[in-house]
């Protein structure tokens, strides 16, 4: 048989997609003021405070572990989601429709590199973690040639992910294939995408369940062999709890986004997809607020050096602000390297408690 003569419409707005599709996602002006204005101040948030976490990471000696850099690597994918949600918001309702085939690409793959980027670096904090438990250590021993490689990783598997569609997995070619929210994505694509990203999911919360169920374990047996209690500063519980809250608030957030995306691909013409699109983007710019949050709230560390920054960023030069964030009480046991040099009246001090 002959192949069949396939027209294909990159010259087309997305209005004409728009309507192929039957989607419905007309807004009236006082919601979308209402929309831009709020999103905006979320998404200020959103970059002001994942910002901070990276310039705390790099700051503060404290942070400069495998966990913490891949901490600051999920800081920047919300770094990155905000800037996605203020390209979205400003180029949704009917301004989405007046958008070049180009230009849709590049909001969509905006939004699917930062959610790629957030999943693939909460799997491998996972990987981390993990490694970290098996040897029963706060940190884990990879170095840092190997925790940059994961980054790289993580970013090049994100863009690829969100370069798909643009790639050649769309509908431009066949409109009759094409989804209701995202008019020239192929409903097989959102098939894949939706399922590929909820068996991660599960396969993340799986192994959480499994590494904080050795450690409560592990902790029992030395609580049973040693005298008081154990300090739990020094056991990887503390950082385990923290990645799992990020982990619970992420699964929360985007779990039903990525169920109706499911919904769509699989042609459920009877769900109203498009009705509950703008609630789905509101949980997933609330998952990015809520991260720094977690970090500052389940992180003693990272909140001093949240208010250091803070205080130091209007009064201090750069290498005071550097100074001051590593700036913390120690014990006698511990020295940060910036301390004054003992007065004569010291030396002879601590000379006489020798001969004593």
């Amino acid at each position: 048989m002959a192949p069949q003569n396939q027209t294909c419409h990159y010259n087309e707005t997305m209005v004409f997609f728009y309507n192929n599709s039957g989607a419905d996602d007309k807004w009236y002006s006082s919601q979308l003021i209402l929309v831009q204005v709020v999103g905006s101040l979320f998404c200020c948030f959103i970059l002001v405070s994942n910002a901070m976490v990276i310039a705390a990471v790099i700051t503060n000696k404290r942070f400069h572990y495998p966990f913490y850099y891949l901490l600051s690597n999920l800081a920047a994918s919300d770094f990155l989601a905000g800037i996605a949600y203020v390209y979205l918001m400003f180029n949704t309702g009917e301004v989405s429709r007046k958008l070049t085939v180009k230009e849709y690409f590049i909001r969509q793959g905006l939004l699917d590199i930062s959610l790629s980027a957030s999943l693939a670096n909460l799997l491998v904090i996972a990987l981390e973690r993990y490694i970290s438990v098996m040897h029963w250590n706060v940190h884990s021993n990879l170095t840092k040639r190997r925790v940059t490689l994961l980054i790289v990783l993580v970013w090049a598997i994100s863009i690829f992910m969100g370069a798909v569609p643009s790639l050649g997995w769309n509908c431009i070619c066949n409109l009759s294939d094409c989804s209701q929210l995202a008019p020239i994505f192929s409903r097989s694509y959102l098939v894949f995408w939706s399922v590929s990203n909820l068996v991660v999911f599960l396969v993340m919360v799986v192994i959480y369940m499994r590494i904080y169920a050795y450690v409560k374990k592990k902790t029992a047996m030395l609580s049973h062999h040693t005298s008081g209690s154990i300090n739990r500063k020094r056991t990887p519980i503390k950082l385990i709890k923290t990645v799992m809250v990020v982990l619970g608030a992420f699964v929360i957030c985007w779990t039903p986004g990525l169920v109706v995306l499911l919904m769509d691909g699989l042609d459920c013409r009877s769900c109203n997809v498009m009705k509950l699109k703008r609630w789905l983007l509101l949980l997933a710019v609330a998952n990015s607020v809520m991260n720094p949050c977690i970090y500052s709230y389940k992180d003693d560390e990272m909140w001093t050096t949240f208010k250091n920054l803070l205080r130091c960023i209007g009064t201090g030069t750069r290498r005071q602000r550097s100074t001051k964030a590593n700036a913390r009480p120690l014990s006698s046991a511990q020295d940060t390297g910036n301390s004054q040099p003992p007065s004569e009246e010291t030396k002879n001090e601590e000379q006489d408690i020798l001969k004593t």
